[in-house]
């Protein structure tokens, strides 16, 4: 498990061969292999390498859409 700051979340944004990693709701969540999450974006509205927990609030699925993402730390 890895433990980041937003800051540091902020790297793995899925650009230029870097890991797309996700926030929500102070886990950290590995979505590199998600095809929901291509080249670092989800619907062109969600980006990854940042704390999405406010904008995922708000979409149409719930919690269940993190049951088959790997969840690999936490956001400090």
């Amino acid at each position: 498990m890895v433990d980041l700051t937003p800051d540091e979340l902020r790297r793995y944004n899925g650009k230029n061969g870097n890991p797309a990693y996700i926030a929500y709701r102070g886990a950290i969540y590995d979505v590199s292999d998600s095809k929901w999450f291509a080249d670092g974006e989800h619907l062109g509205t969600h980006f990854c390498g940042k704390d999405l927990t406010e904008e995922l609030n708000q979409a149409p699925h719930g919690d269940d859409f993190f049951f088959d993402i790997k969840k690999i730390g936490k956001l400090i």
